[in-house]
């Protein structure tokens, strides 16, 4: 399909799936994210922009209590 994608994986708390669909949003951060008052709440909404203004996109797979999948994909050409 033309794309190469890049997975980043973590061994933190997980993400519920109900706030998956909002954290690449601009200061958006789950009930674990706002209790451990760390982080700017831009990293993963400035990544998505990077992302997509190359052609790419970015998701998140996860699951409450065992961590987050992020990966991105950018069109070949990006990555030459």
């Amino acid at each position: 399909d033309g794309e190469r994608g890049v997975p980043v994986a973590g061994t933190g708390p997980g993400i519920d799936a109900e706030d998956q669909a909002r954290i690449f949003e601009e200061c958006q951060q789950t009930e674990v994210g706002v209790q451990q008052r760390e982080g700017t709440c831009l990293g993963l909404a400035l990544s998505k922009r990077l992302v997509e203004l190359h052609g790419g996109r970015i998701w998140v797979e996860s699951e409450l209590g065992a961590g987050s999948r992020f990966a991105f994909t950018l069109p070949a050409g990006h990555l030459t």
